[in-house]
């Protein structure tokens, strides 16, 4: 049975840093691949980063996550990371961790490709 459990949100100023952590349990694929979400309110869930869970280069959704965001994974502790630095207020909204077995880079952006999610954490930046 698959598990995808997030933690690490909270309450930070902005300018401060935030590590999500997502521990995943279950069969992974060649192909598998977990990566990082959020959803502010009254907004669609949007893409941040993914990783292959066998290894190669991150995927970011752009160059501005990319400068503050990194993503990571432990293999041995079968746990992937979102080490978020330089929080400003926008960033404010529900981090999802999620996980699916995906062949293409592009198709990593893609929420309807990972088949499964955990439940959230909160991330929250004061101004």
């Amino acid at each position: 049975q698959v598990q995808v459990v997030e933690s690490g949100g909270g309450l930070v100023q902005a300018g401060g840093s935030l590590r999500l952590s997502c521990a995943y349990s279950g069969r992974t694929s060649s192909n598998h691949v977990m990566g990082w979400f959020r959803q502010a309110p009254g907004k669609e869930r949007e893409f941040q980063a993914a990783i292959r869970w066998r290894g190669g280069a991150p995927y970011y959704a752009n160059a501005a996550v990319n400068v503050r965001f990194t993503i990571s994974r432990d293999y041995a502790k079968n746990t992937m990371y979102l080490q978020m630095n330089s929080l400003k207020p926008e960033d404010t909204a529900v981090y999802y961790c999620a996980a699916g077995s995906i062949e293409t880079t592009q198709a990593m952006s893609d929420k309807g490709r990972y088949s499964y999610w955990g439940q959230g954490t909160q991330v929250t930046v004061s101004s």
